[in-house]
């Protein structure tokens, strides 16, 4: 069947400056494939860009940052939207699907400090900023004489807090301070081992209504086979520990030999307790392999952190 070229396509984007490149990114892609394609972005504001005075753990979670989108995608006002993938809820709405991903960034958590180059330099008492309770209890068990503060905000407002002595140091995704040209303000980099990134981080995700099958197949050439089996993988492990902004959860995982290598993290909020455990399964399934270690990780302690929080 020959490829049905429209002739506009329009992204529901957020109108964050990461959001947009993002999705520029994206525009540009499809533009050099569809030159005769009339690629445009319609911009929006989430209520996750609104409410900044409380972590998303506390005002509903990462389903804040693409309602608004998906109402658009709903409506019929756009096509697809562009999200990172970390920010995309475990359980899409009925009607909704992730069409593609994109080639995956570094997905790894970054440190920034005018001050200071690592972690282990600060000071007892020196206060941390970050958004996410993940960051958070990994950053309360490894280093437990450090102060954690929430750090709310896009990219660039965060740097701003930081620049604007808030903090000694704050922690950041490497991938949006990358392809914000912002890479130089990266003073390490966690090593996943130090800190287990975030399901999906560092990599794109293009959604669109469940019934677009002519969507699937032009965004076919922006797909990447492996960076949407490790993310499968990952979101497949957190929607069985029923992930939430709620729950600090880490999952990441990497191909190799036509196999999924995927690491799994549950922790108390306070750092106290922190589960770990990984595993190997065919590529094939990647949410079956999530499926299957989050039972281990269930098993060894992490059920119990879990009802706790819930």
């Amino acid at each position: 069947m020959t490829l049905q070229i429209p002739k506009k396509l329009v992204i529901a984007s957020r109108e964050s400056r990461l959001a947009l490149w993002q999705s520029e990114h994206v525009r540009d892609q499809l533009k050099a494939l569809y030159p005769a394609c009339d690629v445009q972005i319609l911009g929006m504001t989430t209520r996750g860009d609104q409410i900044l005075d409380r972590t998303l753990s506390k005002v509903g979670g990462k389903g804040l940052f693409v309602k608004e989108l998906e109402a658009a995608l709903l409506e019929g006002r756009a096509d697809i939207a562009v999200h990172s993938s970390k920010d995309v809820p475990m359980d899409l709405p009925e009607g909704f699907m992730l069409a593609a991903f994109g080639v995956r960034e570094d997905a790894c958590d970054a440190f920034v400090s005018n001050h200071f180059a690592a972690l282990d330099e600060l000071p007892a008492g020196a206060v941390v900023g970050t958004s996410s309770l993940r960051r958070e209890a990994q950053l309360r068990a490894r280093y437990p004489h450090l102060q954690v503060a929430p750090l709310r905000g896009n990219v660039i407002t965060r740097l701003a807090k930081h620049d604007q002595g808030e903090y000694q140091g704050i922690i950041l995704a490497a991938a949006g301070l990358k392809r914000l040209g912002l890479g130089h303000r990266i003073r390490s980099l966690f090593d996943v081992t130090q800190s287990l990134p975030a399901p999906g981080q560092g990599a794109l995700a293009i959604e669109c209504r469940a019934d677009r099958a002519d969507l699937v197949e032009l965004l076919a050439p922006l797909h990447d086979a492996a960076t949407a089996a490790c993310v499968r993988a990952e979101r497949g492990l957190s929607r069985a520990l029923s992930g939430s902004c709620q729950l600090p959860l880490a999952a990441y995982a990497t191909t190799e030999a036509g196999q999924v290598w995927l690491r799994g993290l549950v922790a108390s909020p306070d750092g106290q307790r922190v589960i770990r455990d990984e595993l190997r399964g065919a590529a094939a399934d990647p949410e079956g392999l999530g499926s299957r270690l989050a039972v281990r990780l269930r098993a060894a302690g992490a059920g119990e952190i879990i009802a706790a929080l819930t």
